[in-house]
């Protein structure tokens, strides 16, 4: 879904970060001046940082780079751009995930991806809701077909996060960790989180939609509701321009995420776990594991070949705890 022309309109003109008071942006969308303010609060709740100053106008409160396209594919590798079959970008989604998953009910085919600036109901693992923020993260979800049933995707997630590591070292930025199942650190921060939802036969055909939600810039005002420790890659990259690599991260990830995508059937979890190993950012750490009313409390031992959590008890001995609605909680 795209948003109205005349939002549109109001970010390009707001985007040089400089003041437009009230009459010139009448002016020029043309429309009323008590229009305007009635579209800019539209534009604030979606997430868009304004602010106000009186006898100024309104800026933006934060850079604005729009995902495009033609610089996204500027930065695919050739292996990539062969595994793409659709780029969709969206103003405003419910979901991403949502969305790839009806079009892969409808015949949706691998490589469709589907890119939001928005959106209204983003998610995360065990139904928790995912700050959306408009033009300022990376909402991606992407749509892969297997012939084989779900047992044999085992371990997807945390390929994925293997995947996302790498493209954030390609734009230099290191110190990332992976927090078993499928969340992205950076100095035990959280930076980004994945999603993946699979249907299909038990021992037949499925396919898989993985989503990726990486904060690129949150304002304090927008962080406010999230309940742990985060950060962003402006925040990372110490720069005021950082949000103008918005588009060639975007690239990075697919560079990584196709393959691994198209790959995996065959080369399995085998291929990425001593990787994800070394990313590990909770080996040794105490923890808390939540399974609905249960708890256990031990110290992370790592994880098996086949990508389970290693949990140490206390009496010594150890458990192994597959994903599913598993809360991995740090002490």
């Amino acid at each position: 879904m795209q948003m109205p022309a005349i939002l549109k309109q109001l970010l390009m003109l707001l985007a040089d970060g400089k003041f437009h008071s009230g009459s010139a942006l009448s002016v020029a969308v043309g429309i009323s001046r008590s229009a305007i303010w009635k579209q800019l609060q539209a534009l604030t709740d979606l997430g868009v940082e304004l602010i106000a100053v009186s006898g100024k106008g309104y800026r933006l409160g934060h850079g604005l780079v729009l995902l495009n396209q033609a610089e996204i594919e500027q930065n695919l590798h050739p292996p990539a751009q062969a595994l793409l079959h659709k780029l969709e970008i969206h103003d405003v989604l419910h979901s991403t995930n949502t969305y790839l998953l009806e079009q892969a009910r409808q015949g949706g085919v691998s490589g469709q991806v589907c890119l939001a600036e928005y959106q209204s109901a983003g998610k995360g693992r065990r139904g928790r809701s995912w700050v959306s923020p408009f033009a300022q993260n990376i909402y991606i979800s992407l749509l892969w077909r297997y012939q084989d049933g779900p047992a044999a995707i085992a371990g997807l997630s945390l390929a994925a996060g293997v995947a996302v590591v790498r493209a954030l070292r390609a734009l230099g930025i290191h110190e990332i960790g992976l927090k078993w199942p499928n969340d992205i650190y950076w100095r035990y921060r959280k930076l980004a989180g994945i999603l993946v939802e699979v249907s299909g036969e038990s021992g037949g055909p499925c396919y898989a939609v993985l989503g990726l939600g990486l904060n690129f810039y949150l304002s304090p005002q927008q962080a406010e509701i999230i309940d742990q420790p985060w950060t962003d890659i402006c925040r990372i990259m110490g720069d005021a321009d950082s949000y103008q690599l918005r588009n060639k991260l975007v690239g990075l990830l697919l560079n990584e995420l196709l393959p691994m995508l198209a790959n995996f059937s065959s080369s399995s979890f085998s291929h990425y776990v001593q990787e994800w190993r070394t990313y590990d950012c909770m080996l040794a750490r105490d923890v808390k594991i939540v399974i609905g009313e249960q708890s256990y409390l031990g110290k992370v031992a790592g994880i098996n070949d086949d990508g389970l959590l290693l949990l140490e008890m206390p009496d010594g001995s150890v458990r192994s705890f597959a994903s599913g609605e598993v809360s991995v909680k740090a002490l």
